[in-house]
């Protein structure tokens, strides 16, 4: 019974406006867990056929362009230097490298930024900051928008698709699995940026 009820409070119609808007707060605030929202229900999806997979890549893909568009607009009204927490070292440092990644390459950038929370969100800031132009940002950040969703989602589904056991083992291990690959895309860009 309590399986049931897990199941049911998890696949219920709010779901995928939960999973959007710790999405879209994600991109504020990276200690928000959008990514592992996203592959519980794309375990969900793949478990139990509720919420169906397209419905959690889309709302997913939605919620991070909306979040990432924000983060631009702030980075091209406000600027890096308003407010007293962006003049702090640390950050003035992040959002030298992510000026200095974005001058690099703006496509392979954003896209590699999707998946790394804090740098998705200096990138996105410095990004407005340097007046990408809107059309070809929009263009870049709905392409990364819609890999990332995919991906994240389809690590819920595979997990849930190789383990037997339902909801109930395939939501717990996508999750660990989706936290031990963020591990592992963190200690590879600490070592490429040393």
């Amino acid at each position: 019974m309590p399986a049931d009820l897990l199941t049911a409070s998890l696949t219920g119609p709010w779901s995928l406006a939960l999973m959007s808007v710790l999405v879209l707060g994600d991109a504020f605030f990276v200690v928000i867990p959008g990514e592992i929202a996203v592959t519980a229900l794309g375990a969900l999806a793949a478990s139990t056929g509720s919420p169906p997979l397209w419905a959690v890549i889309c709302c997913a893909a939605v919620a991070a362009i909306v979040g990432d568009v924000c983060c631009y607009l702030i980075g091209r009204q406000v600027g890096l230097q308003r407010w007293r927490w962006m003049r702090a070292p640390r950050i003035q440092q992040a959002l030298g490298w992510a000026r200095r990644r974005l001058d690099a390459g703006t496509a392979t950038v954003l896209f590699t930024a999707r998946f790394i929370p804090f740098a998705r969100l200096a990138i996105n800031l410095v990004a407005g900051a340097s007046r990408i132009h809107p059309p070809r940002y929009l263009t870049l950040v709905t392409l990364a928008a819609i890999g990332w969703a995919a991906y994240q989602a389809a690590v819920g589904a595979a997990v849930a698709a190789v383990l037997p056991g339902g909801p109930l083992v395939a939501v717990p291990v996508s999750i660990t699995v989706a936290v031990g690959i963020g591990l592992l895309i963190d200690v590879v860009t600490r070592r490429v940026r040393n």
